[in-house]
């Protein structure tokens, strides 16, 4: 029991720090996707600045379904924040479509440089990311792009975790506190094979596909050419691996586009991706719910 008020109280102090945090900036604009991070700070943003000193910018591209981007707009509303919408055209880039392991650098770039002046030009001192301080243990080549335009981080500057964001947004009735993460759909695909916009919707039918045979929880559809190697929680892996629902899942994934399916036994795992390019060690400690690569 006491374990749990102390873990309370301090996501309170470090809400009431990140408050400050934005009050000492005078405006903000933020990178706006409508995940739990974002959210959060788009709703203490409001709280500290009030919604004539808080904009949320949604940086669209084709690396993320359409369906997260109706979600995020429905969130701003419900937030209070003003909403600013900029296409961004990262799949035009030959270093980020060719699929690097440093591939995210080349998106938070392009995504920054259509951001960060169009936040001045509408009067925010500060543009603000959704890292928080779980993020800074992970492999984040993007990060690099944030600072270079002068990107700042209150959720990680502050020490705020992911299981206390997810606490602070219950409390604050969002209904992103239990949202699975959601990477965008480029993290599918191996480094060194491609990003195509065919890949990205192939995946992206996948995915929804499942969703609608009633998968709730982490779901990746990793692309491997051909074959969907499908990643689930691990208490979801019997229902998917028995009948009738193993048929159910091949045909919905056969009709999205790939033409073998694999259920991975190993279940979801933050940036396996990563693990299975060796970019970090197959033991590494990576935060359960962080965006996976």
């Amino acid at each position: 029991m006491a374990a749990t008020l102390f873990t309370e109280t301090t996501a309170l102090e470090r809400e009431e720090a990140l408050l400050d945090w934005f009050r000492s900036c005078g405006s903000v604009a933020i990178g706006f996707s409508g995940g739990v991070d974002s959210s959060y700070l788009a709703s203490v943003a409001v709280d500290a600045l009030g919604p004539e000193r808080s904009l949320a910018i949604i940086g669209r591209s084709e690396s993320f379904p359409d369906s997260q981007w109706r979600t995020a707009r429905e969130l701003a509303a419900q937030i209070g924040i003003r909403v600013a919408e900029i296409d961004t055209r990262e799949l035009h880039d030959e270093r980020y479509a060719s699929n690097p392991t440093n591939r995210c650098y080349f998106c938070k770039s392009e995504l920054w440089t259509k951001l960060a002046p169009f936040a001045r030009a509408n009067g925010a001192t500060c543009l603000v990311d959704g890292t928080n301080a779980d993020d800074l243990s992970d492999y984040r080549p993007g990060a690099k792009a944030a600072r270079e335009h002068g990107v700042r981080s209150p959720l990680a500057e502050i020490g705020m975790t992911k299981a206390q964001i997810r606490e602070r947004s219950k409390a604050r009735g969002l209904p992103t506190w239990a949202k699975p993460s959601s990477p965008c759909l480029s993290s599918r695909i191996p480094y060194g094979t491609r990003v195509t916009p065919e890949r990205l919707q192939r995946i992206d039918r996948a995915e929804s596909a499942l969703r609608e045979l009633g998968f709730t929880g982490n779901l990746r559809v990793r692309d491997h050419g051909e074959l969907a190697r499908v990643e689930l929680d691990r208490p979801e892996i019997d229902r998917a691996c028995a009948s009738p629902m193993a048929s159910r899942i091949t045909s919905a994934i056969r009709s999205a586009g790939f033409t073998r399916v694999a259920i991975d036994i190993a279940g979801f795992r933050s940036g396996s991706l990563n693990i299975l390019e060796g970019i970090v060690p197959a033991d590494a400690n990576l935060p359960g719910d962080q965006p996976a690569r």
